[in-house]
């Protein structure tokens, strides 16, 4: 941050600090986070004629909200891509605010393949492989603390009877289904509390033209201050004292905090008076997830153009495992590979060419020696993304929605507010939950 974007800022937050507290209207907040928790939160309050400024440590807004426009007429959601569940969900509403087109992926146009690329159905193995998640969840509930999914599985009779290509299979569906869904590795994953969440219904539809409009759409008439990150917050007076990383030292009457639950457990942000016992031992036991994208460009189609997902059962479960097609969806000649968990983070480790050699040797498995090498590449490593170190949170073995409940809140006093993906309770993982949490805490500080 130059010297002219502090003089900017200072300006811009000098009104912060002499606001009565008694006009609950015009009680200034800085919101920290400019993803899409904090700016649901900060465009509320503006609208509720409170001096609201946001402060975000990326040099763009967003968060885990990332569109990119590398590939020229091919937007790229590196973070969130759908919106899953359109009835009722607020993401519709902003949505249809913002102009945004949408496009219905379905599961029913799926394609699954064998390790060396025959079509098979998945069907039969996949119920089976509920029924034992299912059977270890109902065990887990039955003792009297929690243990890993991994864990659970592992001791049922279905496990220990199988042999290797049956225990690949179960490991597989579990890849798909659980890990891939939460972000979080099944020997971290709670075995009881894994799925304690509620849905909208409807279609999931994701953004041709990328979900940044949301973002955009949020963020008119706010006033936002990107490329300061926040060294430390502390209790002054009836307000909070917000020392920036670069020295500058703000003042407000409250303070949203809206970081991933990933910068908060590395301490990120120092907090110099205690937050909650419960707080603090809600961000120790949420689980931190990932699921990282490898986006695909070609020359030209050479998979099966009418499906949206497809899914290989290839020697190691979790490696090149659940790919996205946009060809039936954009017409585009694009596939997206996710891995999450153990393996995303395992993945991580590889370059951008490394990487995409090794997809191009899935696909080639999959679909034949003839397979295309891509012509494009974009990757995520959320992991060591220093402003989210991971994804979206998920049930760590301990985890409750009540957990979540306690990370979510106000603290100091009331002069502290909690807000993200994270502490909603049955939405958490979720970019509505992000949107829901940020309404949560727009109304609590406007009733303090």
């Amino acid at each position: 941050m130059n010297r002219r974007t502090v003089l900017t800022l200072l300006a811009t937050l000098s009104t912060l600090r002499n606001v009565p507290h008694a006009r609950a209207a015009r009680r200034s907040v800085v919101v920290i986070g400019a993803g899409l928790a904090g700016l649901t939160a900060a465009k509320k309050l503006a609208q509720a004629g409170a001096e609201v400024t946001v402060i975000e440590a990326r040099d763009r807004i967003g968060g885990r909200i990332w569109t990119s426009n590398v590939w020229p007429g091919l937007p790229m959601d590196l973070g969130a891509s759908w919106i899953h569940g359109t009835k009722g969900n607020p993401l519709t509403a902003l949505a249809d605010a913002s102009g945004a087109k949408r496009l219905a992926t379905s599961y029913d146009a799926s394609l699954a393949l064998d390790a060396k690329g025959a079509q098979i159905d998945v069907a039969a193995p996949a119920r089976a492989t509920a029924k034992i998640i299912k059977a270890a969840q109902r065990m887990a509930e039955g003792r009297a603390s929690d243990l890993s999914l991994q864990s659970a599985i592992e001791a049922s009779i279905e496990w220990t009877s199988a042999d290797a290509a049956g225990r690949r299979l179960i490991r597989h569906f579990v890849n798909g289904t659980i890990e891939a869904e939460y972000g979080g590795a099944w020997s971290e994953t709670s075995a009881r509390s894994f799925d304690v969440t509620k849905e909208f219904g409807g279609e999931d539809v994701l953004f041709p033209n990328g979900y940044h409009q949301i973002i955009d759409h949020l963020a008119k008439g706010v006033t936002i201050h990107t490329a300061t990150p926040v060294a430390s917050l502390a209790p002054a007076g009836k307000g909070v004292t917000v020392t920036l990383q670069h020295g500058e030292i703000l003042q407000a009457d409250h303070v949203i905090v809206t970081v991933p639950l990933g910068v908060l457990k590395k301490g990120g942000i120092t907090f110099a008076a205690p937050l909650r016992k419960e707080r603090q031992k809600a961000i120790e036991t949420i689980g931190m997830g990932v699921l990282n994208k490898c986006w695909l460009r070609f020359d030209r189609i050479a998979w099966p153009a009418d499906v949206d997902w497809i899914e290989w059962l290839g020697p190691t479960p979790g490696y090149w495992s659940q790919w996205a097609s946009l060809t039936r969806t954009a017409g585009a000649p694009v596939l997206l590979a996710f891995h999450a968990g153990d393996a995303a983070r395992d993945m991580e480790m590889l370059s951008d060419a490394g990487m995409t050699l090794e997809a191009h040797r899935a696909l080639a498995a999959m679909f034949g020696a003839n397979f295309p090498k891509p012509s494009g590449a974009q990757i995520t490593r959320w992991s060591q993304d220093p402003f989210a170190h991971g994804a979206y949170s998920f049930n760590a073995v301990g985890t409750t929605p009540a957990t979540r409940s306690d990370l979510a809140g106000t603290d100091w006093d009331r002069r502290l507010i909690f807000a993200g993906e994270a502490c909603e309770p049955l939405y958490f993982g979720t970019a509505h939950g992000a949107v829901l949490s940020g309404q949560t805490a727009a109304r609590t500080a406007l009733e303090l």
